[in-house]
């Protein structure tokens, strides 16, 4: 297999290259799966190839573009981004939100609101933090979550799925403890899609936060919009990355606000079974 960075030329089943460390392997932007160089449909979701999958960077390629700077993430994490040109990535975007916010604001004193709200963004913080995901903005009583970036998994579609599940079995358990100030009962909404973005470095403002661009964050969003309260929805492309993981019920393809392709979005019920092809304790729930 040659390398198209250096046109040396390696062993069939390399990964890298041995003379420049270039990355030998493509990616299906369809569903990130790593696929051989001369691939015209990938195995995993059948999409076409030639111009959708595209070449992890190299090292070669990578020392032309601009000098990176580190994007705050997690203590133990130093991810490194272009901060002009920004990188192209494979992510699973998460999209919570508490639903009845406006009611709660309504009938709550503001600061027993914000009581809510804080203990609500708490749990979902623990539970992303738990599956090493990445939580991009808080967006007033919405939670924006990547599980790709800063650190990337193999299977991050399967983490963010298992964190939604923790969010709402943490608000189902904190909702029976019984009601105070603090503990209102709540419930929350989760959409999940994968795909392709670009993810950005510092702002025009100078602001050193790392936000994802591109279509999948709206689509995540439009899947959250779906669900159910205690609900989690997830589009069929994250569902072909976790098969067999999880029970689910078909939704068919609502109508998505904005979203001109048609999506086959799927319901969420829960774990499916003992054993884990990646390694977690999984339960028969």
């Amino acid at each position: 297999m040659n390398c198209e960075a250096c046109g040396h030329s390696n062993e069939e089943l390399a990964r890298f290259c041995m003379e420049c460390g270039g990355a030998l392997e493509l990616v299906c932007d369809g569903c990130g799966a790593s696929i051989p160089p001369k691939a015209r449909f990938c195995s995993q979701c059948g999409q076409a190839q030639g111009t959708s999958a595209t070449k992890n960077p190299s090292r070669a390629e990578s020392s032309h573009l601009p000098d990176a700077t580190v994007v705050e993430a997690d203590a133990d994490s130093d991810v490194e981004i272009p901060p002009a040109a920004g990188e192209r990535r494979q992510l699973t975007v998460m999209f919570c939100d508490l639903v009845g916010s406006t009611a709660l604001a309504q009938r709550l004193d503001p600061e027993d609101y914000r009581d809510v709200v804080n203990a609500y963004q708490d749990v979902c913080a623990s539970a992303v933090k738990r599956f090493d995901g990445h939580i991009a903005q808080f967006l007033g009583d919405g939670v924006l979550v990547y599980f790709g970036f800063p650190r990337a998994h193999e299977d991050d579609a399967e983490r963010a799925v298992r964190a939604a599940l923790a969010i709402q079995t943490a608000l189902t358990e904190r909702n029976t403890r019984g009601p105070s100030a603090d503990r209102v009962a709540v419930s929350a909404r989760i959409g999940i899609h994968t795909g392709p973005v670009v993810v950005g470095g510092p702002g025009r403002d100078g602001g050193q936060q790392a936000l994802a661009l591109g279509g999948t964050i709206n689509i995540a969003a439009r899947l959250e919009a779906t669900a159910e309260a205690d609900g989690i929805v997830i589009s069929q492309t994250t569902l072909r990355l976790v098969p067999g993981l999880f029970i689910t019920r078909s939704l068919g393809t609502p109508e998505l606000k904005g979203v001109n392709e048609s999506i086959h979005v799927h319901a969420v019920d829960r774990v499916a079974a003992i054993g884990s092809r990646l390694g977690y304790t999984r339960h028969v729930s």
